[in-house]
């Protein structure tokens, strides 16, 4: 498996079977939150938005979207951030699933600064949002169609984009699947889990990355726990 671990795995992950899902689905969405929860998953994402709020000289208002949210739970961090800076934030989670969306809406029902949509990546309006993010959304795409999909998220964004995603790393996929087993039986989340890290970056890919998006102030920061934030300005 380690060896493996050299190049990107390329078979996809149940979840990005569409024609499946229902409750075993919903199910693997609330024991994700646990994942994320245990492996700091917000942290990234928070970083970014906060780097990206700076550059754009601390905007008393922002808006965010949240392209492949899930159930959006990493965003519960980033609404307490905006309180902590006084910023007036709206987020709108988008996933392409029921499934995602009504998780989503249970999650954020007594939250008026949240919004579920179910949409798709590459029908987004340009500009809808000043920040537009991705948290453990674009390892889902084959190396040859990151680029695409992560300018479609540029395009929609004022001040740039947040992706937070996984270091592909041996300790990183031992971790993860040995936390996966401990915490659930769903299917969903005993092969993504440790899929995800296969499916993962590493510092030279993110870069080959900039040079396919030929853009300026590309910044990668690797942060805990075996994660990279990569914050790309407009």
């Amino acid at each position: 498996m380690f060896k493996r671990l050299k190049l990107r795995a390329a078979e996809p992950e149940l979840m990005d079977d569409l024609t499946t899902g229902g409750e075993e689905l919903q199910e693997a969405l609330v024991h994700l939150r646990l994942l994320n929860k245990i492996f700091a998953a917000a942290g990234p994402t928070v970083y970014g938005v906060h780097r990206l709020w700076i550059a754009a000289g601390k905007p008393g208002s922002l808006t965010v979207l949240d392209i492949g949210a899930g159930s959006g739970d990493v965003n519960q961090q980033l609404l307490r951030w905006a309180d902590r800076n006084g910023i007036a934030l709206e987020i709108t989670l988008m996933d392409i699933t029921d499934e995602a969306c009504r998780e989503a809406r249970k999650l954020f029902e007594n939250e008026p600064r949240v919004q579920v949509v179910r949409g798709d990546l590459f029908a987004l309006p340009v500009q809808c949002a000043d920040i537009v993010t991705g948290t453990q959304f674009v390892h889902h795409f084959a190396s040859d169609e990151l680029a695409a999909a992560v300018q479609s998220m540029r395009e929609a964004s004022r001040y740039g984009v947040v992706l937070n995603d996984i270091h592909r790393h041996w300790i990183a996929w031992a971790a993860v699947w040995l936390t996966t087993r401990f915490i659930s039986r769903n299917r969903y989340i005993l092969n993504d889990g440790p899929l995800s890290v296969a499916k993962g970056f590493r510092s030279s890919e993110w870069k080959k990355l900039e040079s396919e998006l030929a853009v300026s102030n590309f910044h990668i920061s690797w942060r805990p726990l075996f994660r990279h934030a990569v914050v790309i300005p407009k």
